[in-house]
């Protein structure tokens, strides 16, 4: 990092997508609905795609039991776990119009359950949920099964029961290990719980355990979250996501808890950064791109240094590019060329489920140049290179001529050295990983076309 410029740090401290998918899902439209999303499970089920290629899930989960003020995923705020009961009845219904459309049986490599907090969820709830998923989907054997997992609900006995149900992976919402920050974004949840509870995982024989930390939160400072860094370095996950903290109280409600005069400023935001990948470079991670650390050995470093990596939803992953099936409320699916969202309130998602109609309420069919462009900014952010001849055999096109105007921009990243132009491709330099969002950002037609960026988080 001792290497890029104040000035080149100001220039790309801009907003921008974090391209889990393109076109991004602010472009979805309330065009695209129920008829379109069962148009797009049919022609899977009739396609080869149905039998070569195996399914992703995502469940989303929208309980917790309490605010945490930064917050901006859907969630539903409540005590009362008796709410999950009838919330797994109507995830039953939505599962069985899936199957219904797209056929029992199909092969799921790869589940995720988010929320919220999926580990609201009693045991017998989960182990509920694994049931109606396992009657519906045939889970692969070797696949990535993974919970996301609020420390401050789970014990070394809950963790046995995650393993139990078949999940291998976990993800540990840490955020912080500051207790003033913690009083600042109201979650408390010391340190040694945190430890106590990973080394009961990897006593369990999970395969994966990451760690989510966010820098710029209230009250942090680049000494404090230098303490918190050095304790994530003990613990040593096997990956590390690191997240901006996007403070846009105009769109999320929680955040208008958060005291503005107590965020850190935009130079000290930078130097967290900074300081963050100096020590998990320093501890023997991997950077593998935007937000994303691992160790050597996990499966996500070793699938970018075999140019196996992906990206969907979830953010970077290592399975083949499959379609994703999301259920429950606000959940995102991609299935062909198509992306859809179900009804972000619980009472239009049950209200779609009581009528027995799939709840998805906006999407987008993509167009042939979406597909193009994707492929462009997927190549980019996952293999850090985009080489002209595939492009041009898979797309039928002339790269040069398609992305003349993108190509003049890249000259100006070139020169300033975050990417290397050649003949054959354009290449992502080692510290234009640093800035991969900023470089996809040259291939969104969208984005080019609207300057208004201010509902993205920044860059940096």
């Amino acid at each position: 990092m001792t290497a890029v410029s104040p000035d080149l740090l100001r220039r790309f401290d801009v907003p921008g997508p974090r391209y889990t998918s393109y076109p991004t899902a602010d472009r979805f439209v309330e065009a695209f609905g129920e008829d379109d999303y069962v148009l797009a499970l049919q022609q899977r089920r009739l396609g080869a795609a149905a039998k070569a290629l195996p399914l992703s899930v995502y469940v989303h989960i929208p309980f917790c039991e309490s605010l945490c003020y930064y917050c901006a995923c859907n969630k539903i705020i409540t005590k009362h776990h008796d709410r999950a009961d009838g919330y797994l009845r109507y995830l039953s219904r939505e599962i069985g119009l899936h199957t219904a459309h797209c056929g029992t049986g199909q092969v799921v490599s790869q589940l995720h359950l988010g929320g919220g907090t999926p580990t609201f969820l009693s045991d017998a709830g989960l182990g509920e949920l694994m049931a109606m998923l396992q009657r519906s989907f045939t889970l692969a054997p070797g696949g990535e099964y993974s919970i996301e997992v609020d420390p401050r609900t789970v014990t070394p006995e809950r963790l046995a029961a995650l393993a139990d149900l078949g999940f291998n992976r976990l993800s540990f919402g840490v955020q912080d290990f500051d207790a003033e920050v913690q009083k600042a974004v109201h979650r408390i949840q010391p340190a040694e719980q945190v430890f106590a509870l990973v080394d009961a995982a990897r006593g369990l024989g999970f395969e994966s355990i990451n760690v989510d930390l966010i820098y710029g939160l209230p009250r942090q400072t680049p000494e404090s979250f230098d303490r918190t860094l050095a304790q994530v370095a003990r613990l040593r996950p096997d990956r590390i996501a690191l997240y901006a903290y996007a403070h846009l109280p105009e769109r999320f409600k929680p955040q208008r808890r958060i005291v503005p005069a107590e965020l850190p400023a935009a130079s000290a935001k930078v130097s967290m950064l900074s300081r963050s990948l100096d020590a998990f470079l320093d501890a023997g991670y991997v950077y593998v791109g935007m937000d994303h650390f691992a160790l050597p050995t996990d499966a996500l470093a070793v699938a970018k240094r075999q140019g196996r990596l992906h990206r969907n939803f979830q953010g970077y992953s290592t399975q083949p590019d499959c379609d994703l099936i999301g259920l429950g409320v606000s959940a995102i699916g991609r299935v062909g060329a198509t992306y859809s969202q179900n009804a972000k309130t619980l009472d239009e998602y049950c209200d779609f489920l009581d009528q027995g109609r799939l709840p998805v309420v906006r999407g987008l069919a993509l167009t042939r140049d979406d597909l193009v462009r994707r492929s462009a900014i997927m190549a980019l952010m996952c293999q850090g290179e985009l080489l002209f001849e595939p492009m041009e055999q898979a797309w039928l096109i002339d790269f040069r001529h398609y992305f003349a105007a993108e190509l003049v921009q890249l000259e100006a990243m070139a020169e300033q050295g975050l990417v290397t132009m050649g003949a054959e491709g354009i290449e992502v330099t080692a510290m234009g990983w640093f800035f991969v969002r900023g470089i996809a950002m040259v291939f969104d037609r969208y984005l080019q076309a609207d300057r208004n960026r201010a509902r993205f988080s920044r860059i940096i």
